[in-house]
């Protein structure tokens, strides 16, 4: 590629030149020539293409076209068309021949489309294939691309190109990006000023952004985008030490993140926003910046109980990822997003056998030794039959307010069966361009929980029992959905086979008590005389909802819909049992039970007055009598 003569950079500002340590040894042949910004720009990228002194992933990797996904490879030749990815949760989008980085062309107009076009993720899968071939058309193009990104957009705090997550996970991005192109004769000096510049540009809205997170006493370093936006700027740091500024910049970031790992993550390990698939970003967001100092002689910067923090982290998904590998999804979470991935890398880090043997789903390691696990800071519990694929399993949720990315549904719970999930979560379906849509699905109503009148609740949960057993294990959790009313939840997890519920809304409710409960896609069977549900699958696993009888007490359809993937949306069957107009503490007794071939039949007594500490519950399936309880004094 033809070099242009460097006079300036963008907007008549100072060449990099002016943003660098030339004293920095190799640079000695560039403080030479800057009388000659074309020569010193020329000696510049031989210093880059040459140097060995900094150590980075991309010093360590091995990429061949073999280890390529077939959609990297097809990411890669529609980017030499202008076709990007936008958000990938979108179809890639055909710019022509001229790409409009600030204009929101998505059909629905959800401001993620824009925004995360400007996270350049088709760019990572360019150079990722040049690695594996040497192909010069990948870094051409990554060079027109880059330069007319730069020149469209410059740094601008109000930008929607400036977002300052974008801003992190291109700081981030961006140096794997050059370290494979850097040694391309399509990437000029003259792209190597302007993305040096750029890089500079980064790391001062990103220094920007993370001081003013550490001044904000109300939420501090508590957001992930703070661990993307630190990560950005360490990695800037890192990669690039010939800035001025790049030991502030790394002591900024390496702050930040030691500071967020005890303020984000609660000592049972959970990320404060309560989802795991942001969990999980979050570990890598931690770990990667810290496993890069390691490779560059600075691993101290990260004392061992950082490290400890990150392993609590990981036993997150074996405690409540579902038995075939996918996931339950609260609050802004959707289905299959490969945790399995993510917690192998980690396992051999930790060398955990435990965490192997959940991620590669038996084939490795070593069964953990429990099969029920409480996350009582973060509201998450989790009993499961067994370790197998099939094996029945229940994740419940009951913790406090997680913010944006959380749901007002306490109490909600997934069942999963026969590799079947039989219970899912609604799911968030979108987060801009569809407002009534998302604010549909955030409804307290449209979970597994209990509601008056359909009103949402409250976040105001309470443990009070959580006790596994080789037999039965039984949790009982409480939340103050409304003022002066606590919903109170029972499990029972009977012989390791079915599952009991008891709530009850104790206090002063008032209004009409819902009990919900939603099915995934399929057929359902309602049976208001039978006080009954169940699902209609033709083979494998069912689940059969029954209600102990009482008085009052009535089951009706309700509006049901599922998200198992962004963006998208599709019916499901819903339902409730409900007792009309109570003024009192009210209680509900289901029996839920998986099975397959015919329906079971199921009963349920009980002895104890509503809101006794005492439970005393007699539960009849197929004829097979369970005598439940528990004591909460």
């Amino acid at each position: 590629m033809m070099s242009l003569p460097i006079t300036s950079a963008p907007m008549g500002e100072p060449l990099a030149f002016d943003l660098l340590d030339l004293n920095t040894p190799g640079l000695a042949a560039v403080r030479e020539n800057l009388s000659s910004p074309n020569a010193a720009a020329a000696k510049l990228l031989t210093y880059y293409r040459q140097r060995t002194s900094v150590r980075h992933p991309c010093c360590i990797e091995k990429i061949s076209l073999a280890s390529l996904d077939t959609s990297v490879l097809n990411t890669a030749d529609d980017a030499l068309r202008n076709t990007l990815i936008t958000s990938p949760k979108y179809p890639r989008y055909a710019f022509g021949d001229t790409i409009d980085w600030l204009t929101n062309q998505a059909q629905n107009k959800d401001y993620e489309w824009l925004v995360q076009l400007n996270r350049h993720d088709s760019w990572g899968a360019m150079s990722e294939v040049y690695a594996a071939t040497g192909d010069d058309r990948y870094p051409q193009c990554y060079v027109r691309q880059l330069k007319g990104w730069i020149g469209q957009c410059p740094i601008n705090e109000d930008s929607d190109a400036w977002r300052t997550i974008e801003a992190g996970i291109r700081g981030h991005a961006w140096t794997f990006h050059f370290l494979r192109f850097v040694r391309s004769l399509e990437y000029t000096p003259e792209a190597l000023l302007l993305q040096l510049r750029s890089f500079h540009d980064h790391a001062v809205i990103l220094t920007s952004i993370l001081n003013k997170r550490k001044q904000d006493e109300s939420k501090g370093l508590k957001s992930n985008w703070a661990l993307m936006e630190a990560e950005g700027l360490a990695f800037i740091a890192v990669t690039f030490p010939e800035f001025r500024e790049s030991v502030a910049w790394l002591s900024l970031a390496v702050d930040c993140l030691n500071r967020a790992v005890e303020e984000q993550v609660r000592s049972d390990g959970h990320q404060v926003e309560l989802c795991l698939g942001y969990h999980m970003g979050c570990i890598n967001w931690f770990s990667r910046t810290a496993q890069l100092l390691a490779l560059n002689g600075k691993g101290n910067l990260f004392p061992d109980s950082f490290w400890k923090r990150i392993e609590a982290m990981c036993e997150v998904p074996m405690k409540l990822g579902l038995p075939n590998g996918s996931n339950t999804q609260f609050g802004d979470d959707h289905s299959q997003f490969g945790w399995r991935e993510t917690l192998g890398q980690y396992a051999t880090l930790f060398k955990r056998d435990d965490l192997l043997f959940a991620a590669t789903g038996g084939k490795k390691g070593k069964m953990p030794a429990a099969t029920a696990f409480s996350l009582p800071l973060s509201g998450f519990y989790s009993m499961r039959s067994g370790w197998t694929t099939d094996a029945a399993m229940l994740v419940l949720k009951c913790g406090p307010d997680g913010g944006w990315h959380c749901q007002p549904d306490n109490g909600t719970f997934e069942i999963f069966a026969g590799g079947r999930r039989l219970t899912p979560d609604a799911g968030s379906y979108i987060y801009s361009g569809d407002t009534d849509g998302r604010a549909w699905f955030r409804q307290s109503r449209v979970h597994q929980t209990l509601t008056l009148d359909g009103r949402d609740i409250a976040y105001a949960p309470r443990l009070r029992l959580f006790k596994p057993d080789t037999d039965t294990d039984v949790l009982v959790v409480e939340n103050e959905s409304y003022e002066k009313t606590t919903h109170r939840r029972s499990v029972f997890f009977v012989k390791k086979k079915y599952f009991v519920l008891v709530d009850e809304l104790l206090g002063e409710p008032r209004g009409n008590a819902w009990l919900h409960f939603q099915f995934p896609p399929t057929t359902a069977i309602l049976d208001s005389k039978a006080l009954s549900a169940h699902t209609g699958f033709e083979k494998g696993m069912n689940l059969l909802i029954q209600a102990m009888p009482q008085p009052g007490l009535g089951l009706s359809e309700e509006e049901g819909r599922v998200s198992f993937k962004y963006a998208s949306q599709e019916p499901r069957p819903a339902l409730r049992f409900e007792i009309p107009q109570v003024s009192a503490p009210v209680r509900f007794v289901t029996i839920l039970v998986p099975y397959t071939g015919k329906i079971p039949s199921a009963s349920a007594g009980i002895r104890n007055r509503i809101g006794s500490n005492k439970m005393d519950l007699e539960v009849t399936v197929e004829g097979k009598k369970a005598m439940l309880g528990y004591s909460l004094d």
